[in-house]
């Protein structure tokens, strides 16, 4: 039965894609494009949206420079250590430890991020691919301590930021950029390529809050293992590696995950959400109420 929740004034009545199901799950056909620009619109040529479209995701080497990539990761420093960012939930740490895992909100408590997320070589690519004006609908940093960090296990984010935020359609895309080293051994990012062509319904009913602890270590909107299993066979397995500074740009419902670090070497990787100013959020589809703003933002003014 397709939930009907109000937030804002907002309704939705119409679920393109249920999930969070009491048994049964499918895996849906997407109705959307990933790539709904042309090569005229930015940076991306014919041959690099096309690719895009057919994986879920692009890599662009050498985004930021070496100075750059310094500024972020002092900035990740300074805003895991400020105790307004602790005391309002933005800082995420790893079960049972002080380690840092994710910094939400960073782009709205940082003059630098603000700016980045504005910079053509950011900003041009997210309109192209999205075919419209965009905003941001969530900014965060991952951290991956040496030795301690612990992984994401295989999921879609569009699953989650359907059922919990009210995200109508996969109309949003990630840009991730590294900020130290991504090695195949350090907990590097895994993704399912040509996967975002597909949804894969979830079950199970979405807790009261439920990303006090999904940000820890998500349970709830995760894939059962058989459906993992098919994908994997179906689609394969890519890592995203490479070096500081390096961006990978992947539609909001590629299946992806990674594994543990347990080697010295940390791994910490900036990521701007962009939504379409066409695709802006109703109620949530498959949850009580919608996730704090410093999560799913809910201000639609375009980026400029």
């Amino acid at each position: 039965m397709t939930q009907v929740a109000e937030v804002q004034g907002f309704t939705n009545s119409h679920d393109r894609y249920p999930t969070r199901i009491a048994s049964g799950p499918s895996m849906l056909q997407r109705n959307e494009p990933a790539v709904w620009g042309k090569p005229a619109d930015g940076p991306f040529d014919a041959a690099a949206l096309a690719g895009h479209e057919a994986r879920g995701f692009t890599i662009v080497d050498n985004v930021l420079g070496a100075g750059e990539v310094t500024s972020c990761r002092e900035e990740l420093d300074r805003l895991s250590r400020d105790p307004s960012m602790s005391d309002s939930g933005r800082v995420i740490t790893e079960r049972g430890t002080d380690e840092v895992r994710s910094v939400f909100d960073v782009h709205r408590r940082s003059d630098m991020v603000a700016a980045l997320i504005r910079d053509g070589r950011i900003l041009d690519r997210a309109r192209q691919l999205l075919g419209s004006d965009v905003y941001i609908h969530q900014s965060r940093i991952n951290s991956m301590p040496g030795f301690k960090g612990t992984g994401f296990y295989w999921h879609s984010d569009f699953e989650t930021w359907h059922a919990e935020d009210g995200l109508p359609v996969p109309r949003a895309v990630s840009c991730s950029i590294t900020l130290t080293e991504n090695y195949p051994f350090n907990g590097s990012l895994m993704v399912m390529p040509g996967s975002h062509k597909r949804f894969v319904q979830c079950v199970g009913a979405t807790p009261e809050n439920n990303y006090t602890s999904s940000l820890v270590e998500q349970e709830v909107g995760v894939p059962r293992r058989e459906d993992v299993t098919r994908m994997a066979a179906e689609f394969g397995i890519d890592q995203f590696t490479g070096a500081a500074g390096t961006a990978l740009w992947f539609d909001s419902n590629v299946m992806h995950g990674s594994g543990n670090n347990i080697t010295p070497y940390p791994r910490s990787n900036l990521f701007l959400v962009f939504n379409s100013v066409e695709n802006t959020l109703v109620a949530p589809f498959a949850a009580p109420r919608p996730r704090p703003e410093y999560i799913a933002s809910r201000d639609f003014t375009p980026l400029s």
